[in-house]
């Protein structure tokens, strides 16, 4: 955690996975340093396995075709924990009011909210939701 937040840990968006085993300098040098930090905790949602596995097998992330039947290994070997998807997840999610349509992006804010973490993300439409957000 950066000293100032009172977040339990950080919570990585999708692409933020993708580009920290892909595509690493896409990365901010602020999300950089926090995922070499060995003190960080770092967490990926089971929203985001379920994402990258739903479009991998529409052949939409070739790049997974040799690891995406051993994601959460490559999750435990980066130091990266597990995130489930609660029914208090889903409920907020389900009940915000931003326009914002993507479901996995809604249930990352509604686990970052919840769960005091701050979402890891480039992406500003996630800045409209009600949580802490780093780039």
């Amino acid at each position: 955690m950066q000293p100032g937040t009172n977040s339990s840990g950080y919570l990585l968006d999708s692409h933020v996975l993708l580009w920290w085993w892909f595509d690493p300098e896409r990365l901010s040098s602020a999300v950089q340093a926090l995922l070499v930090d060995p003190t960080s905790q770092i967490l990926v949602s089971a929203a985001s396995v379920w994402e990258l596995s739903l479009k991998h097998h529409r052949g939409k992330l070739p790049e997974l075709e040799g690891s995406i039947a051993d994601l959460q290994g490559l999750l435990q070997a980066d130091g990266f924990g597990g995130l489930p998807i609660t029914a208090a997840h889903g409920l907020r999610a389900g009940a915000y009011p931003q326009p914002h349509r993507d479901p996995f992006d809604r249930v990352l804010a509604a686990q970052a909210k919840l769960d005091r973490l701050v979402l890891l993300s480039a992406d500003p439409q996630l800045s409209t939701f009600p949580c802490q957000t780093l780039w």
